[in-house]
């Protein structure tokens, strides 16, 4: 059962806080009480099972964070200098910060505005154009993003026509479907994380997922440190410090258990959202795509600043005046400084959600009430006009 977080007038309202119960307690307890504690044991062996059952996917790594998840994943592609890797420009930097640990150049593809996700039209004319010149990429890596997957309809067979594989950053969209498959089964691997902001958590850690299940084996194996079967230690190649402890797969266990739970009160706090904020001129709501039933991780609005009186930096800033907390939609990855003179495939409609786009405080622990006074303050920003005229 969920704790409902306490709000008094002036605590703080965070954007997505974990959502813990008796029953996390009690998992990690008896890991503790076990003596397995790090780094495996049978909480990770039994935590990456019940993944591959949740997921529909063969195989699971349960590893230390969704960034390992994603640098791995290129790794057992075997994508390394010289090589291309598209994605999303609309994520966190972690997307690209994996492809350039291979040294590998990221090109970004600009969003659709049916879901935020990765445009596919855009993808499918910039592959035909790379493949005249003789320059497609080794591997596409598409973002799920706030929690719904984008369309792998038509991602999957662009990417199929000219052989080039896909990696699904399904980090934020555990729960999600996409024509009644679950989000992280999509592409030759998957990868989830387990932050503390996201819709489940094991504190920090992530999974790798994926039918090829060799290729979820070699995995394990390079996160454990590529040590060879010898009694004394043997390296044949380099090897990484990836693995998920068994203490914090306790606790991912018993999350994973009550996902469906937390699914349901995120798209109910957003059907919340909806019905307090939509009718006013001026704000609109990420869509839920066709095909797809997103987890409503957060609830991101856009803001047209001409109707409305006040752009989303000011309402951030009210909100943040009254202690809750509120955040711009991703920056672009094409507009980061480290990323400057990568290459983009549109940019526009990303840069448009950046510009307008605000997430609200979306937690499955938020309360009837502090929503609404999230919604209250939200309505009080100086200079919003609320309806149009």
């Amino acid at each position: 059962m969920t704790r409902f977080v306490s709000t008094p007038q002036n605590s703080r309202i965070y954007l997505s806080p974990p959502d813990m119960s008796d029953r996390e307690r009690a998992s990690l307890m008896a890991a503790f009480d076990s003596n397995w504690i790090a780094p495996l044991g049978p909480d990770v062996d039994a935590f990456e099972r019940e993944l591959s059952v949740r997921t529909g996917v063969s195989a699971a790594a349960a590893l230390s964070s969704g960034t390992a998840s994603l640098h791995l994943a290129l790794v057992l592609l075997d994508v390394g200098p010289g090589d291309q890797v598209w994605t999303s420009t609309l994520t966190f930097a972690a997307t690209v910060n994996a492809i350039r640990y291979v040294d590998a150049t990221p090109v970004f593809i600009d969003s659709e505005r049916a879901s935020w996700n990765m445009d596919p039209t855009l993808l499918r004319e910039a592959l035909h154009d790379a493949a005249v010149r003789g320059s497609l990429p080794k591997a596409v890596v598409v973002v799920d993003l706030y929690g719904q997957c984008a369309d792998y309809d038509a991602i999957l067979a662009a990417c199929e026509e000219h052989g080039v594989r896909v990696v699904e950053d399904a980090a934020e969209a555990l729960g999600a479907t996409y024509r009644d498959r679950p989000a992280g089964s999509f592409g030759a691997i998957g990868v989830l994380s387990f932050n503390g902001n996201k819709i489940m958590t094991t504190s920090g850690g992530g999974a790798l997922l994926s039918d090829d299940t060799a290729l979820v084996e070699r995995a394990r194996h390079l996160a454990s440190q590529a040590r060879q079967p010898a009694a004394h230690y043997e390296h044949e190649e380099i090897g990484y410090n990836y693995r998920l402890s068994n203490l914090l797969a306790a606790v991912g266990r018993a999350q994973l258990a009550r996902l469906d739970g937390f699914v349901e009160r995120r798209r109910e706090i957003n059907r919340t959202y909806r019905a307090a904020l939509e009718d006013i001129g001026g704000v609109a709501f990420l869509p839920e795509a066709r095909g797809g039933r997103s987890t409503c991780w957060l609830t991101c609005v856009l803001l047209d600043e001409e109707r409305l009186g006040v752009g989303p930096e000011q309402i951030r800033e009210h909100l943040e005046a009254h202690n809750i907390e509120a955040r711009p939609v991703w920056k672009p990855m094409h507009l980061q400084p480290v990323f400057r003179g990568c290459r983009v495939v549109g940019g526009a409609v990303a840069q448009d959600l950046f510009r307008r786009g605000l997430c609200l405080p979306s937690g499955s622990t938020l309360s009837e009430e502090a929503q609404q006074r999230v919604v209250d303050v939200f309505l009080e920003t100086p200079g919003l006009r609320h309806r149009e005229t």
